[in-house]
């Protein structure tokens, strides 16, 4: 073949990018190909189906009569919905959106818009359950030695990262940018990422999964602080032991002077603990952060004792310590010097500590996306992009993404925050702008999407796109309605 019969590639412009795709070959985001002069999308458009589609039977409830509010159809099996994964871009940004379909619900003709948003500003959410210590707060996540994002709060039993963000895509270094977008693709389609902290643990992340901290897989979250743990199980322990201590990184108790052991009729025992105290039984400091006994850096629970205090100590005592999770147990008696001694666990003891961890719900790693939908995707929907917004904030248009249920934050724009794990696979893309590409679906009455301003002209039929190739998956978010009543201002009941 001579150079002028070699096929002309063809120019992409689903990004900013732009592409040349030659015969055969897709583009550099493996989401577009040229197949014979032809601009192809490689992912199929995904539908959602429902029960009935999938030949599951409904569950009946509340079934007819005077005020039925609903028809017993769990995950609203007639309702197919049309998903953006696999929909398309805007770009560049003039163009309607890529699929706008109307169907009738319930006697309401509702529209869906659906497109795939560019997503320069948009990163996760890590929550991590566990009790170990991943690294202070404010400390950087390295991915591939980059950073991607950073330490945020210790919640209850959890710690928070927040990765991802425009300043991390663009803000930085060319690999900067790519090492982030490659890892929220990953989380985001519920892949494995390995992450370091900054003075801190290494970390396998990956949604839905348990967390591997330092090459160990995490068990347990925590049943509830020191303190808590405290009150919880105060009564199962009063009759076997003087004193308990559960040992945690933020708020240690002691049962003795717990307001819980005061009810129970405790009495002083002399014990004491090193750290900070707050209210009664309650201590703040004991030890360092790290990955032993409730999140503290002490592998020997001793050491966050003082010398006991000969005013209230006798021979005898019996001290039972745990940690947060049940699963590092001891029991000491104080010897004739008043020292704690390790001695066989009775039983009554052993079953507490298994008690404890049978409370502890699983450690699992959870990931929200979340991005801010912006003019240009927004221009997809309706020549006047700030109508869209106001009508999100009226109830007048629903937002989900991949079919599941999103949370728009308050304030100004449409950011939007989503559990992974109710979407579809593979929901995400990316452009190597870098910046990932997520579903953006919005969904309103017929009426109202003409009153925005919306692209009245380029609505097609539900009938026309299921006769499409498409991909068809079954609803993963159960209480996700897209087209439910419940979503609109007019739906609502007064």
């Amino acid at each position: 073949m001579t150079e002028r019969e070699k096929p002309e590639k063809i120019r992409c412009d689903a990004c900013p990018v732009l592409c040349y795709i030659a015969e055969g070959r897709s583009g550099a985001c493996d989401r577009y190909a040229n197949h014979a002069g032809q601009l192809v999308r490689l992912d199929p458009l995904t539908i959602i189906e429902g029960a009935q589609q999938k030949g599951v039977k409904a569950v009946p409830f509340l079934q007819g009569g005077e005020g039925a509010e609903w028809d017993g159809d769990l995950l609203q099996g007639s309702r197919p919905f049309v998903t953006a994964i696999g929909a398309g871009t805007t770009y560049p940004d003039y163009k309607p959106a890529p699929f706008i379909v109307s169907q009738e619900v319930e006697g309401v003709d509702m529209v869906t818009v659906v497109t795939e948003g560019i997503f320069s500003y948009c990163g996760v959410k890590v929550k991590i359950d566990t009790d170990r210590h991943l690294g202070h707060e404010r400390a950087i996540v390295r991915a591939e030695g980059e950073a991607i994002g950073h330490v945020m709060t210790s919640e209850y039993g959890s710690k928070m990262l927040s990765l991802g963000g425009v300043e991390h895509l663009t803000g930085g270094s060319k690999k900067e940018g790519r090492v982030t977008c490659d890892a929220l693709l990953r989380l985001c389609n519920r892949e494995a990422v390995e992450v370091s902290i900054d003075d801190g643990a290494t970390v396998v992340i990956q949604a839905g999964q348990a967390p591997i901290v330092n090459g160990v897989a995490e068990k347990l979250m925590r049943v509830g602080c020191g303190s808590a743990a405290i009150g919880m199980f105060a009564s199962q322990w009063v009759d076997h032991v003087d004193d308990v201590i559960v040992v945690d990184d933020h708020i240690t108790g002691q049962l003795s002077e717990h307001q819980a052991g005061k009810f129970l009729g405790m009495q002083p025992t002399g014990i004491r603990i090193n750290g900070r105290r707050s209210t009664p039984g309650r201590y703040f400091q004991v030890a360092q952060p790290g990955t032993g006994w409730g999140g503290t850096d002490v592998e020997n629970p001793l050491d966050i004792l003082k010398d006991s205090d000969p005013r209230f100590a006798r021979p005898g005592i019996r001290l039972f310590m745990v940690s947060t999770t049940g699963e590092q147990s001891a029991y000491f008696e104080l010897d004739e010097a008043l020292k704690p001694v390790a001695k066989p666990m009775p039983e009554a003891l052993r079953a507490s500590a298994a008690r404890i961890a049978e409370n502890c719900e699983p450690s699992v790693c959870s990931v929200l996306f979340m991005g801010g939908a912006g003019g240009s995707l927004r221009a997809g929907v309706t020549e006047n992009p700030v109508r869209l917004t106001n009508s999100v904030r009226q109830s007048l248009a629903h937002v989900s993404c991949g079919g599941a249920e999103a949370y728009v934050w308050p304030g100004g724009g449409i950011t939007v925050m989503v559990d992974v794990m109710d979407m579809p696979s593979n929901a995400f893309g990316y452009v190597p702008t870098p910046a990932l590409v997520a579903p953006i679906e919005f969904t309103m009455r017929m009426e109202d999407y003409a009153a925005l301003g919306g692209h009245v002209k380029e609505v097609r039929a539900l009938g026309d796109i299921l006769a499409r190739e498409v991909r068809r998956v079954g609803q993963v978010d159960p209480e996700s309605d897209p087209h439910s009543r419940r979503n609109f201002r007019w739906g609502a009941k007064p």
